[in-house]
């Protein structure tokens, strides 16, 4: 999850050079969008003989609503906040990225309220291995866990190839690479930053599903949290990189759940700024640089 969420800063970043402060909050609209879907189809299990079909179809359409709805409103943030300032000094779209930040957090707050909101139980929790074929193993395999991998594993992939060998993929890392020159051979630089945001905001409304289908919870200030975690993981694979923004997404998830687990929950943030702050020292670029 934080991987696909850090996708968006990376992608942004590698393009124009800004931190879409606001991505966060996006993905706290994408899971208060999945919500409102799978609120509407009213099931509480994927398995059963009478509901098996309408829950996996409520996942699906939930999935669907989520992309399209932050990949739109991502585009109309690029055009609103950004696109005027783009040869502004660099703290001028900084300042309005954290602007547009505060404007969704309050459409959140005023969209489902200040409390904290319940997802519906679609994925069950149980060991594969030991509920399902009754082995007894040190090794536990998560149905929910299979289920985001089984989600954010493709969806990361696609992407890589997509940005490698498709045309608008190409012209994506040229505007990356020199965006002047770029508009000077053909390619329209503004299509192709509208297109990125549209990336960017559907991996994040993907992530919304995923969030809340996992944790079964949201709240409206959720986007600073999970925002400021999938930052530090594309600075930490190297901010521009997608490839180091889904290793350092995977590196920071590792590093929470293994500090979770042996240290305690209170020191998890603690740990893992820690470990971004030795490997900025020593590596400034990143684990792999900056290039996209």
């Amino acid at each position: 999850m934080i991987a696909l969420i850090a996708l968006g800063y990376t992608l942004v970043y590698g393009i124009i050079e800004l931190i879409n402060f606001a991505h966060g909050d996006l993905f706290m609209l994408g899971t208060f969008v999945s919500l409102t879907v799978v609120g509407a189809f009213g099931f509480s299990t994927l398995f059963g003989a009478s509901t098996t079909t309408p829950a996996v179809l409520a996942i699906v359409v939930a999935l669907v609503a989520s992309v399209v709805f932050c990949g739109v409103l991502n585009v109309a943030i690029e055009r609103i906040a950004y696109r005027r300032l783009r040869h502004a000094p660099r703290l001028a779209p900084l300042i309005s990225a954290i602007g547009m930040s505060f404007i969704l957090v309050n459409i959140g707050q005023v969209w489902k309220g200040p409390s904290s909101q319940g997802f519906p139980t679609l994925i069950p929790d149980f060991d594969i291995l030991r509920d399902v074929f009754g082995m007894q193993t040190l090794v536990q395999l998560n149905f929910k866990e299979i289920f985001v991998v089984g989600i954010a594993v493709p969806l990361m992939i696609g992407l890589t190839l997509f940005i490698r060998r498709t045309k608008i993929g190409k012209a994506m890392r040229a505007v990356a690479q020199d965006r002047e020159m770029a508009g000077l051979v053909g390619i329209n630089v503004d299509q192709v930053i509208s297109f990125t945001f549209l990336l960017g905001g559907m991996l994040a409304g993907a992530a919304g599903l995923i969030y809340g289908l996992f944790n079964e919870n949201t709240v409206f200030n959720l986007g600073f949290s999970a925002g400021l975690k999938a930052f530090t993981a594309a600075v930490l694979g190297g901010i521009g990189n997608v490839t180091g923004a889904m290793l350092g997404g995977f590196v920071l998830g590792l590093i929470g759940a293994l500090t979770v687990q042996y240290v305690g929950a209170r020191w998890e943030q603690v740990l893992v700024f820690s470990v971004l702050v030795i490997i900025l020292v020593f590596r400034p670029l990143g684990l792999l640089g900056e290039e996209v």
